[in-house]
């Protein structure tokens, strides 16, 4: 494991204040205790990952090694590690690989006594897993584009998925890669249930003519929507307002046809060998203070804990419309692979 995540000095800087702000404003204060450590798998950004690390070890006295990857990739490392379990928690990323995770036996339950404080979704999550996951987060998927190259190139903000399949956003799209990205994932499953599978796949093998990459991570095309190296990105709109908040030309919609929601989870994994570590984490996690560390690294999915405080920036799920998306369903390892075989064979292969 990783010891602490790098980042640059102007990330650095919003960390140290972010910190501040959650040591002073939130109430936490230092604990003096034994050294004890913990091992996480991070699947949210990098600047939470950090804030995470370092407030959760300044309060409790507890040494965090924290690696970040995405969630795809997260449950790809557990599966690896099943016999020699390294990890003691897996803190976010979308929730149907924590669930495909539970389903494995990679998990253990743990029925916190926090539940009855998060929100129905979270609890029905952690009911569905038998208590082996829950969910600390919720946001929905959508577009994000940037403004200034789609005035310079002229091109119309999508507003439906229909819309993506217009020949004016040739090269003009990204979306990440579903084998590797929860969020990508997300994206099959919701267009599945919106549409149907097989109209879904063909749905996606023309918009496979508009694609010009699949990055690997399910936050890599909105922030190359951001730096202006694609005009449109398939992504979570929780993360357009941080890029925003840099100066970046971002802004994101939601499709009108309707769309899906992650709901952003985490576990403890079976046979950790910082089992007493993980719970006391899992705990300080769903706390409300906790939960407001995701607004001061910019990061603006709904927090699950009732009593958190929700920025504004948070996007208002009362104007959305959603599916009924089946967490359950889509969540079972079996079903998963399925679809990411099928989407690779179908989509992925095709030339550009």
């Amino acid at each position: 494991m990783m010891p602490a995540l790098f980042l640059p000095a102007r990330r650095r800087a919003l960390l140290n204040a972010g910190l501040l702000l959650v040591l002073g404003v939130l109430g936490f204060a230092p604990l003096a205790q034994a050294q004890q450590s913990l091992n996480i798998i991070c699947s949210v950004q990098a600047e939470w990952c950090s804030m995470v690390q370092t407030v959760f070890a300044r309060t409790t006295g507890i040494k965090v090694n924290l690696v970040q990857k995405g969630s795809g990739e997260a449950l790809a490392q557990l599966m690896a590690e099943k016999a020699n379990p390294k990890t003691d928690l897996w803190f976010g990323g979308t929730g149907d690989p924590h669930l495909q995770a539970a389903e494995l036996d990679l998990t253990v339950a743990w029925q916190s006594p926090s539940l009855p404080q998060l929100h129905d979704w979270a609890q029905q999550q952690a009911r569905q897993s038998g208590y082996r996951t829950v969910g600390i987060y919720s946001g929905p998927l959508g577009f994000g584009y940037n403004t200034e190259l789609i005035a310079r190139k002229k091109l119309e903000v999508p507003k439906s998925w229909a819309d993506l399949l217009k020949p004016q956003y040739k090269g003009e799209i990204q979306v990440a890669n579903p084998a590797s990205s929860g969020t990508a994932y997300t994206m099959i499953a919701t267009l599945v249930q919106l549409m149907g599978e097989d109209k879904a796949f063909a749905y996606m093998k023309a918009l496979h003519a508009n694609i010009s990459q699949y990055p690997r991570s399910g936050t890599g095309p909105i922030k190359n929507v951001a730096r202006g190296e694609t005009a449109v990105s398939i992504s979570f709109v929780h993360d357009g307002p941080g890029e925003a908040m840099q100066g970046f030309p971002v802004r994101t919609i939601t499709p009108a046809e309707g769309t899906g929601a992650e709901i952003g989870s985490m576990s403890i994994i079976k046979g950790a060998r910082n089992p007493e570590a993980a719970k006391r984490f899992y705990e300080w996690a769903l706390t409300a203070p906790a939960q407001q560390i995701a607004a001061a690294t910019r990061q603006f999915q709904l927090p699950s804990n009732r009593s958190a405080q929700v920025d504004p920036r948070v996007p208002d799920f009362k104007t959305i419309r959603f599916i009924a998306y089946d967490y359950a369903r889509y969540g079972r390892s079996a079903e998963r692979k399925r679809l990411i075989e099928r989407w690779e064979k179908e989509v992925g292969s095709l030339p550009r």
